[in-house]
């Protein structure tokens, strides 16, 4: 008997690599190649898309991601000619209509006047890369020359600002701010940052080890949670923390596992300025292994993305992810959050993708879910008494 098709998509996340480069050197990044100044050729843009547009995979709506280094170290006309790119190939597609928006994270420090125009009449959505005030930012994302790069990214946010262009901050969280929650949430409220999320330091990729394996931290990371809970409910409105706000899209009644990204085939494609290709998690693209070697599927000038499904490395690639996901539904009572995590995290932590709990689900997870679902029975309970 014949095994049973694997189940792939739908595809909404494109994550395409501009560059490798990077103007600074963040001492928890994943990524190796920061130095290599290699660029996309616009022109490859033109079979992504068609790739993707091919696709039996492709949902009705694709997010691009212009990530995997810093976006921004490449010149803005690249932008204006891929976003012309884009739209040609979109009008040429013959097949059901797809809504696709662009989108780009960015460490924020090259952000003027210019990148704003270029934001805006291209129609870019921005993530800045912030970790709260400048104590703690500078602790960790520096420039080649060791100095702080706060002030820039600041001066960065400052340009989106004025320009009343949205965006949202991402946070990478080490064990240096779980003691400083109440001074993180004050930032952020005085600069009128209002869309955060944050990002566990990961042991992954270049970053052998996170501050976060230290004893105690788990429980200082509950602590930081459960105060960031507090001032949030104290000034309602005021700040959008993604991981709670995740939670409690759950409990109203949306479907995390109909979403899950990280270990199903092809919800993710990534890309690299070369053309490789990859699905489940971005931060396997770049990267080489022991167990598994890389994680290249194929190249989008030679390859389809279901050509590669029949490939021994997908077939591996995609049983231990199985594997994996299928342990955690066994096992964890909290695998309807997350729908048996990220393959990644299982890989960098316990050397395989078919294990089950890792330091990554604890907190982004476990800790998550026990913080929000709490609080909300406390304020139940109160809203009862009343």
């Amino acid at each position: 008997m014949p095994p049973p098709p694997i189940r792939c998509g739908p595809l909404s996340l494109l994550v395409v690599q501009p560059t490798p480069f990077c103007n600074l050197d963040c001492d928890y990044c994943y990524l190796p190649e920061r130095d290599n100044r290699g660029q996309l050729d616009p022109a490859l843009l033109e079979p992504i898309l068609e790739r993707v547009l091919a696709s039996p995979f492709l949902g009705d709506s694709l997010t691009l991601l212009w990530h995997a280094g810093e976006p921004l170290a490449v010149p803005i006309a690249f932008y204006d000619e891929a976003s012309a790119r884009l739209r040609s190939a979109l009008a040429r597609h013959d097949g059901p209509t797809v809504e696709l928006r662009q989108a780009i994270q960015t460490n924020g420090t090259l952000i003027d006047a210019a990148w704003c125009d270029c934001f805006e009449r291209n129609g870019i959505d921005v993530g800045v890369s912030l970790d709260g005030p400048a104590f703690l930012h500078d602790a960790h994302r520096r420039t080649r020359t060791g100095l702080g790069s706060h002030a820039a990214t600041m001066r960065g946010i400052g340009w989106l600002q004025r320009r009343a262009l949205p965006f949202h901050v991402i946070s990478v969280i080490t064990e240096n701010a779980l003691d400083h929650a109440d001074t993180i949430f004050e930032f952020f409220l005085a600069h009128d940052i209002k869309e955060v999320g944050f990002n566990m330091e990961e042991t992954e990729g270049e970053n052998r080890v996170s501050s976060l394996e230290r004893p105690g931290t788990e429980a200082r990371w509950r602590a930081f949670l459960q105060r960031f809970w507090e001032l949030t409910g104290r000034h309602p409105g005021a700040l959008r923390l993604r991981e709670f706000e995740q939670v409690c899209a759950l409990a109203c009644g949306d479907a995390r596992l109909e979403r899950t990204d990280m270990n199903k085939p092809f919800v993710i494609l990534n890309v690299d300025y070369r053309g490789h290709f990859s699905t489940f998690d971005p931060e396997l693209l770049a990267v080489k292994t022991q167990e598994y070697g890389d994680f290249v599927l194929g190249n989008v000038r030679t390859d389809s993305l279901e050509s590669v499904l029949a490939t021994e490395k997908f077939q591996r690639m995609h049983r231990d992810m199985a594997a994996g996901v299928e342990a955690c539904r066994s096992s964890c009572d909290y695998f309807g959050l997350c729908g048996g995590g990220a393959g990644s995290n299982k890989y960098w932590e316990l050397g395989t993708f078919d294990g089950t709990e890792t330091q990554a689900c604890r907190y982004r997870i476990k800790a998550v879910a026990d913080v929000v679902l709490a609080g909300m029975e406390r304020e139940l309970a109160i809203g009862a008494d009343v």
